[in-house]
């Protein structure tokens, strides 16, 4: 078993191109608008937020993960490392069906490999 993932690790690692390669302790920074300001939404509305994610450092951007504050709440975060100078997106939803208050204040935490590793986006708005 343990041949096996090394034999696929290799694999992907090789079938990157000109990729830059992947390293354990490369720290890059990025450039990411925190909050999104869904503005006055009707109860019932699903709130579509985009963040757009820029790698402004000089290794590979991987996002580990994109964890949501509340399950109304559901997160993607891109699947490829993010190369120096490109950018991605993170993209959430939040569903206000189930929200009983009328401020919306929804968070969603990234983990990366930036310095902090960090980082809490925000989702804001008001249910009429």
């Amino acid at each position: 078993m343990k041949k096996l993932v090394l034999f696929i690790g290799i694999g992907l690692l090789f079938a990157c191109g000109e990729k830059e390669e992947l390293q354990v302790g490369q720290k890059t920074t990025m450039k990411v608008q925190t909050v999104f300001n869904a503005g006055t939404v009707v109860k019932g509305e699903v709130i579509n937020a985009k963040f757009k994610v820029t790698n402004t450092g000089e290794y590979p951007l991987v996002i580990g993960s994109v964890t949501p504050s509340c399950s109304c709440t559901v997160a993607e975060e891109p699947k490829e490392p993010i190369q120096p100078g490109e950018s991605s997106e993170i993209i959430a939803q939040v569903n206000t069906d189930n929200l009983s208050a009328k401020k919306i204040q929804k968070m969603i935490t990234i983990m990366a490999n930036t310095d902090p590793s960090v980082t809490v986006l925000e989702i804001k708005g008001r249910i009429r």
